[in-house]
């Protein structure tokens, strides 16, 4: 059982990095260290960004040549009736309407 001990291992330093983390930011609220508490707010919500811009959402959907499959959103959002799909392509490659 080594794949359980070491989830339970991550957990509890998880939990203990909270706690810490916990522990720093109510002593900076009762000792009113407002200063600190926005260098602190300013560099988690970079980390954050800067983690959501490098994960790659939706790469591993794709192959690397594939085109997106074609959107009608617009026409459906403003109303407008699709022409999208309505003319029909021969095998020659010339539209028939």
């Amino acid at each position: 059982m080594p794949f359980a001990r070491a989830r339970r291992r991550r957990r509890t330093i998880t939990y203990l990095w909270i706690l810490a983390l916990g522990i720093l930011i109510i002593s900076l609220i009762y000792w009113e260290q407002t200063a600190l508490l926005y260098i602190i707010a300013t560099l988690g919500v970079t980390a954050l960004l800067v983690v959501v811009a490098a994960a790659d959402l939706h790469g591993s959907e794709r192959a690397p040549g594939e085109l997106s499959p074609p959107n009608d959103a617009a026409a459906i959002g403003s109303g407008i009736t699709s022409t999208f799909g309505s003319q029909q392509i021969g095998r020659s490659g010339k539209r028939r309407g």
